[in-house]
């Protein structure tokens, strides 16, 4: 795994108080691991903490910084992803601690040349113990920004 990587807003198209990852600390062809410390406030934080739900986000958002990875080491830009769905996300708790230290890590099953891929995904805590889990399927079309800009007739 690559262990020299730019911070993660680089690989990613996410901004503001939409990028959650903290850093994308390895990436290689197959995998990727990210890190977040769960915010004490802000976007998502109920008063029991941040709802496990939000863990499908992160794992979408590290396989988004896997597929930033890939792209610039060919020398390609960086792409607007969309999260397809799951399989079986399953969690351990209903939700993450403030302060705690989360670690994602996704691996690539399938990609095709249509974008479509299907990633294996893992949450782990500061002890290694597994809080989350889910495939995930996601597509990576070639001009992303067609498929979220308004249409001439919706003006």
């Amino acid at each position: 795994m690559s262990t020299e990587l730019l911070p993660v807003e680089n690989y990613v198209p996410h901004r503001g108080a939409m990028l959650l990852l903290d850093r994308l600390i390895a990436a290689d062809v197959d995998s990727a691991v990210a890190e977040v410390t769960v915010p004490r406030g802000g976007l998502f934080l109920h008063d029991a903490g941040m709802p496990s739900w939000v863990g499908m986000e992160y794992m979408a958002q590290t396989v988004a910084a896997w597929a930033g990875w890939n792209a610039l080491r060919k020398g390609q830009a960086v792409k607007i992803g969309f999260l397809l769905g799951s399989r079986r996300y399953e969690t351990a708790q209903a939700f993450f601690a403030p302060g705690s230290l989360l670690r994602i890590s996704v691996h690539c099953d399938l990609m095709g040349d249509n974008g479509l891929g299907m990633f294996d995904c893992r949450i782990h805590g500061q002890d290694e113990t597994e809080l989350a889990s889910a495939r995930i399927s996601v597509f990576e079309p070639e001009d992303g920004s067609a498929y979220i800009s308004p249409s001439p007739a919706a003006g």
